[in-house]
């Protein structure tokens, strides 16, 4: 099956302008299943939230391949309401407290609307010079509102999760910027690998799908990890470009191709599953660099699961992630699925035993 750019693009917008907190995925779960049902033989689910679908093989004794992406993104979530209106807010995962004075946010309400607001920023006018760093806990979001009534009478309330109002756009050729990319690339590469092997045959059960609360700590990769119980496992996620001033050693560039991760601060790659996803990317001439990263992603709670699940990432790199607005190149995202897919393609039942053995 051909995919377009313009089902891709089309598919990049609506999913990055999700609203999805940790802990608040359920509607990008009901979207992401809606979009693999025709190509799924069935789901599985957990009670985490995460969800699989599942493509099953004509092979009776197929082993089990996971795809995983991860479905929230860094946002808020609400701790007050001030008597004049304003709303403050706790982080849900890691962010930098100094990027979002004057931008804007939205709420997810308990109605299941959004409402935008500003983050509150003294004007230089009114400044000191003595205010120092803000931190999370003391940031105000204004919607409009002009007191805790009016706030609540909008249907929001304390425990009310908040992500950043950014539009996707495209910036050059190749380049485009928005919000959540991490992880908004593995759920469409998920969805995109599944519609790719739509008319294909595998030699593997294949269970592809998306964890909750990656963010905050890995949380939900280990329930589906321990209920799937899969002989190997792919992670799909976008981890941080440092290229602003010119490439850096091993710390991901634009336009450099889908990311060899072979160390984080939660997984080290086997030597085994290294080699064979470099001797694919040379056989199929697919564009690559190797990337370490002090952070870590859903394989550090998936290659420890049961008796060992050997895992690899296959993720792209993107600028400024974990803040309102990100940068990456749509060349990465190709090169990324390419692998994957021959990655998958590629396995028997042989094949696993020598990455999970050797």
């Amino acid at each position: 099956m051909d995919l377009t750019k313009k089902e891709t693009l089309k598919q990049m917008k609506i999913l990055t302008e999700f609203h999805s907190a940790p802990g608040f995925e359920n509607d990008l779960k009901d979207y992401i299943k809606s979009e693999m049902e025709p190509y799924a033989d069935d789901f599985v689910y957990n009670k985490m939230g995460g969800f699989y679908a599942v493509k099953r093989s004509e092979n009776p004794n197929a082993k089990k391949v996971m795809i995983a992406a991860h479905m929230d993104e860094v946002g808020f979530m609400i701790t007050h309401i001030t008597d004049n209106g304003m709303i403050q807010f706790t982080n849900l995962g890691g962010v930098a407290a100094d990027i979002w004075q004057g931008q804007r946010l939205k709420v997810k309400n308990r109605n299941n609307e959004i409402i935008t607001g500003v983050v509150a920023s003294i004007p230089k006018h009114f400044r000191s010079g003595n205010e120092g760093l803000p931190e999370i806990k003391d940031l105000m979001l204004d919607i409009g509102s002009e007191s805790a009534n009016e706030v609540r009478e909008r249907g929001i309330e304390i425990g009310d999760s908040i992500v950043p109002d950014t539009e996707f756009i495209q910036l050059s050729e190749n380049r485009y910027a928005g919000k959540a990319w991490d992880n908004r690339y593995g759920c469409l590469l998920a969805i995109e690998i599944l519609k790719l092997f739509k008319d294909i045959q595998l030699d593997v059960d294949l269970y592809v799908g998306a964890n909750v609360q990656e963010e905050v700590g890995l949380r939900g990769a280990r329930a589906a990890a321990e209920q799937i119980d899969p002989d190997i496992a792919f992670v799909v996620d976008c981890s941080p470009a440092n290229d602003m001033k010119g490439a850096q050693q091993l710390s991901g560039q634009l336009g450099g191709g889908t990311l060899i991760r072979i160390k984080d601060g939660t997984m080290i790659l086997k030597p085994s599953f290294r080699d064979y996803l470099l001797q694919l990317c040379d056989k199929q001439n697919i564009n690559h660099q190797y990337y370490i990263s002090p952070g870590g992603t859903d394989g550090g709670e998936i290659h420890k699961a049961n008796s060992g699940i050997p895992t690899a990432v296959i993720g792209v790199c993107a600028r400024y992630i974990h803040s309102s607005d990100s940068v990456f190149d749509i060349r990465d995202y190709y090169a990324a699925r390419q692998l994957l897919f021959e990655s998958v393609k590629s396995l028997d039942n042989q094949q696993i035993e020598r990455l999970q053995y050797s």
